[in-house]
């Protein structure tokens, strides 16, 4: 039996979430389990301070008082009888492309996935202006879905998907890329007159990576970037290793 459980980071009534629900339904049993509101730029945090509250909200459906991360721990520990098949995170209405991947809960859900040993892969739509559509992103998750469901993916690997609303039919397989926006702070004032800001992204010039997620979407074609839950540097652990010498202490 393959059962498929759904997440976002934008809350469980978010139009993303449900029109990825829709596109995989006839695939196997379809769960629900997100934040019971928005909790964008989450990453994988989680609640520590504070007990977690979870509602059941219609059938196969669970609402969790939550991060992204909290609501795949209460899934996959409590909920659900079993673990999934797959793991889908989505669809997020906006790009989540290089170095903001370490803030997306998106991201940050499917990632709790995989470290619970759950095929997982998080997909998002890359627009600008005010139309939109889910319908590309949700078309091209169910496709990945069903291959995913058929050969796997590596151990200890989720996949980050960004699908450009204006999608030529390419897909990539890309690098995560060095950052090309710098974060912002827009000052302000509350109506007591005192400091507050807003963050905000402005975009760096200089040249993409052609091999990187941007450039995939900057060219019209899907965006799909491994990412590996071992964040590892392997070459320095040969070139920093003689550190070790300088940095012991007396025995």
């Amino acid at each position: 039996m393959t059962d498929i459980l759904i997440t976002n980071d934008d809350g469980i009534r978010a139009p993303g979430l449900r029109a990825l629900v829709e596109a995989v339904t006839d695939l196997g049993s379809v769960s629900v389990v997100a934040p019971s509101e928005e909790r964008s730029a989450s990453a994988q945090s989680l609640t520590l301070r504070r007990p977690i509250y979870c509602e059941q909200v219609a059938e196969r459906e669970w609402a969790v008082d939550g991060t992204p991360a909290d609501a795949m721990i209460v899934a996959l520990n409590k909920l659900l009888p079993a673990p999934p098949s797959l793991v889908i995170s989505g669809i997020n209405p906006g790009g989540n492309l290089g170095e903001n991947v370490f803030y997306s809960g998106t991201v940050g859900a499917a990632a709790e996935a995989t470290i619970h040993h759950v095929p997982a892969f998080a997909i998002s739509v890359v627009y600008r202006g005010e139309k939109f559509d889910y319908t590309p992103a949700a078309e091209f998750a169910r496709k990945m879905a069903e291959l995913i469901l058929s050969k796997g993916l590596p151990e200890s690997v989720l996949l980050n998907v960004n699908v450009p609303l204006e999608w030529c039919g390419a897909v990539r397989f890309t690098r995560q890329s060095r950052k090309v926006t710098r974060t912002a702070l827009e000052e302000g004032s509350d109506g007591r007159g005192r400091a507050c800001y807003w963050v905000r992204e402005e975009r760096l010039v200089g040249e993409l990576d052609p091999e990187s997620d941007h450039a995939a979407i900057c060219a019209g074609a899907v965006s799909v970037t491994p990412l590996e839950i071992d964040r590892t540097h392997t070459p320095s652990l040969n070139h920093l290793s003689h550190w070790a010498k300088l940095l012991e202490g007396p025995r």
